[in-house]
């Protein structure tokens, strides 16, 4: 056979950075982690602080606008700071503009005691497709993501980067099983591979999956790709 493509059953092995070597007439696969080298992360964590102040002085027309009118649209404060687990599962506040009601979290208690299936939905996504808690304003800046627009000032803070795996909260932990080790040594982003590949509408499986590849295949044309 001139050509043979060997497939190994880890479905986890990166794509992008394995090399193929010799070890005194052993063949074997040699890994790379971008993500986890010094110079390419430094390289990423310039260029996003970069992107990051940029937007903050461009974008800041359209963040007075967008809190006023938060503001206005039901009581309570602009922004909503949600706790999620960051670099080396160190919890943060991811800020956002706020798009629920003030009493939400006193909704939420109240609607998985007396909800059935909101509470399955919720349980199986962390996320529900018609969350009640959720203003109108709220709907038309999340399916705009102008809600997350003040992540910046984390990229800002250091906690965040502008592209990288999805927050989590720590309930989600057991979802990445042994894969949490690897995952958690990124900082998450504003946006990533899984928010562009279809977001809510796929399963939990696939999420992990999408965070995972883009992990352990990192490059700088990677995240153009995704920013594009």
């Amino acid at each position: 056979f001139r050509h043979i493509m060997i497939v190994p059953d880890n479905q986890v092995l990166p794509i992008s950075w394995a090399y193929p070597v010799s070890l005194h007439g052993i063949s074997g696969i040699e890994l790379k982690n971008q993500l986890l080298l010094p110079l390419p992360r430094m390289l990423k964590y310039c260029l996003e602080m970069i992107m990051a102040s940029c937007a903050m002085i461009v974008l800041f027309p359209v963040f007075a606008v967008l809190a006023a009118v938060v503001k206005l649209s039901s009581p309570g404060p602009f922004f909503y700071r949600a706790k999620r687990l960051g670099l080396n599962g160190k919890t943060i506040e991811v800020w956002k503009f706020r798009t629920m009601y003030r009493d939400a979290d006193e909704r939420l208690k109240k609607l998985l005691t007396e909800d059935a299936g909101f509470r399955a939905e919720w349980e199986d996504k962390f996320k529900v497709d018609n969350d009640p808690r959720i203003t109108p304003l709220g709907r038309f800046l999340r399916k705009s993501s102008l809600d997350e627009l003040p992540q910046f000032l984390n990229v800002l803070r250091g906690e965040m980067a502008v592209i990288g795996p999805r927050p989590i909260v720590e309930d989600e932990k057991k979802y990445y099983g042994d894969e949490y080790n690897v995952f958690s040594r990124v900082k998450p982003g504003i946006t990533g591979l899984w928010q562009v590949s279809g977001r809510s509408e796929t399963t939990y499986e696939r999420r992990v999956a999408l965070d995972m590849y883009y992990i352990l295949n990192w490059s700088i044309w990677l995240d153009y790709y995704i920013q594009i």
